[in-house]
């Protein structure tokens, strides 16, 4: 095959070990470097096990690893075609996203080959086909109507959708007419900050450590974020106390970034707070990667123990995709009218369409049938990465593998967690240090996403983290 001939890959160039492993650095290589381009098709698996003299079980194996890298594309009388380049370097005025979605100011780095930023979700794992099924259904269907400006709320197909929805997943209390459909948990924050402020609220209360997207967000519509500390079980709410402050916004679910659930006792606490009581007060839960449970049930969201004490806001930036921009807001009742003019004032409602989509795979079981699917994989990639720190780095502390798309390590003595990062950059991984989610003094950490890599190149990180902190410590020996 021509491709083969291309790439100079010939009989008996495989290694005696390691055959899948290397074949799929050959090609990723090759698509990296403009060998086999967007477009090319790709030898069939007997075709190429034949010509290479492998299994053809190997070749299959190799292309499903490029796909699930969204590297590479698999259809039925089409044949395995690329369609997109390989990670190359980051241009210096990029920089990853914080979980909330807001940009983060790194250092330029020309060097990254494996991007273990915290919130980049799988977007490999996009149901692509049941989207497309589903696209053309809603559009034979659809009404003229349908296609309008409509309800600021939202679509009414969607929102009785995802009441059911989240009341049967997450145990969250909301009829249709509760819910605001938003683009995304950003645009949750933007209305309720107008709203708070509004109001007269200029200061909310956030956890430390927590997402520093979503500090800027709140910053940039005018609120001051005031650090409380979170502990083994969440925010600390006699420091809220302390604090007088009646607003906060929390991870209640699954803390980010350490992973933490927020106890019973620390949710009774809360809920219980004069301010919430007489209706100065709020509590904003972001339930920002809600799905990915692996090792235990569910916590069910704060909103269910407290509807009219809570504005709850998710969306499917980490299920689905974050550039669907589709998202819900549900707030008490006090505040809904207000929500509902600032959400017509600001967009006249999101865009038709994907709500429509989206509502029908609800209402037909392929949302649920996707997220089992992620699930399956995601618990894979997060079991290959402990199993890769197991071996290569021994002596650190793993926190938050129950749950999410990311962890949390800890190591004695790290010291300064930002330069740690740099070391470990140096070696292509990119991880976050925790001190950028911090505000307050705290011990170092390192904030590691899984979610967008597969097991293979996860270990591979593993590997290279563990040579990073290797020489540290070796230095400070």
């Amino acid at each position: 095959m021509d491709q083969v001939d291309f790439l100079e890959l010939y009989a008996g160039a495989a290694p005696a070990t390691g055959v899948t492993t290397w074949l799929v650095d050959v090609l990723r290589a090759a698509i990296a470097g403009g060998s086999l381009p967007a477009g090319a098709r790709l030898p069939a698996t007997r075709v190429l096990a034949a010509e290479l003299g492998l299994s053809r079980g190997v070749v299959v194996e190799a292309y499903q690893r490029l796909t699930d890298e969204g590297l590479l594309s698999g259809r039925a009388g089409a044949g395995t075609v690329v369609i997109a380049p390989a990670s190359a370097p980051a241009p210096k005025e990029s920089r990853p996203r914080d979980t909330s979605g807001m940009w983060l100011p790194l250092p330029p780095s020309a060097g990254v080959e494996l991007d273990l930023s915290p919130g980049v979700p799988d977007l490999s794992a996009f149901p692509r086909a049941a989207w497309l099924r589903a696209e053309r259904i809603v559009l034979a269907g659809a009404s003229n109507a349908d296609l309008g400006y409509g309800d600021p709320r939202g679509s009414p197909r969607l929102r009785g959708e995802l009441a059911g929805w989240l009341a049967r997943t997450r145990g969250v209390r909301a009829s249709a007419d509760d819910l605001i459909v938003t683009g995304g948990v950003a645009q949750a924050l933007a209305l309720l900050s107008q709203s708070l402020r509004a109001r007269g609220v200029s200061a909310v209360a956030v956890e430390d450590p927590g997402s520093r997207g979503t500090r800027e967000e709140l910053a940039h519509w005018g609120l001051q974020t005031v650090p409380i500390p979170v502990d083994d079980q969440g925010i600390r709410v006699d420091d809220l106390d302390a604090a007088g402050l009646q607003t906060v916004l929390l991870t209640p679910a699954h803390q980010f970034p350490t992973g933490v659930v927020l106890s019973p006792a620390r949710r009774r606490a809360l809920l219980d707070r004069p301010a919430l009581q007489d209706g100065s007060g709020l509590i904003i839960e972001d339930d920002y990667d809600a799905e990915h449970r692996y090792d235990r049930a569910p916590v069910a969201a704060l909103q269910g123990s407290g509807p009219e004490l809570v504005a709850y806001a998710g969306s499917v930036s980490k299920s689905l995709a974050p550039g669907m921009r589709l998202g819900w807001l549900i707030a008490p009742r006090r505040l809904h009218a207000e929500l509902v003019t600032a959400k017509h004032a600001s967009d006249l409602g999101n865009p038709a369409l994907p709500q429509l989509v989206f509502a029908h795979l609800l209402a037909g079981g392929d949302y649920e049938r996707h997220l089992r699917t992620v699930r399956r994989r995601q618990r894979a990639r997060r079991d290959a990465l402990l199993r890769g720190l197991a071996e290569h780095l021994p002596s650190a502390r793993v926190e938050g593998v129950a749950a999410g798309l990311h962890l949390l390590i800890t190591l004695p003595g790290a010291g300064d967690d930002t330069e740690l990062a740099r070391r470990i950059e140096r070696t292509g991984v990119r991880v976050h240090p925790l001190s950028w989610h911090r505000l307050l003094d705290g011990p170092p950490g390192l904030v590691i996403g899984y979610a967008a890599l597969p097991p293979d190149r996860l270990l591979e990180a593993a590997r290279r983290i563990g040579r990073a902190l290797g020489r540290r410590e070796h230095r400070a020996r």
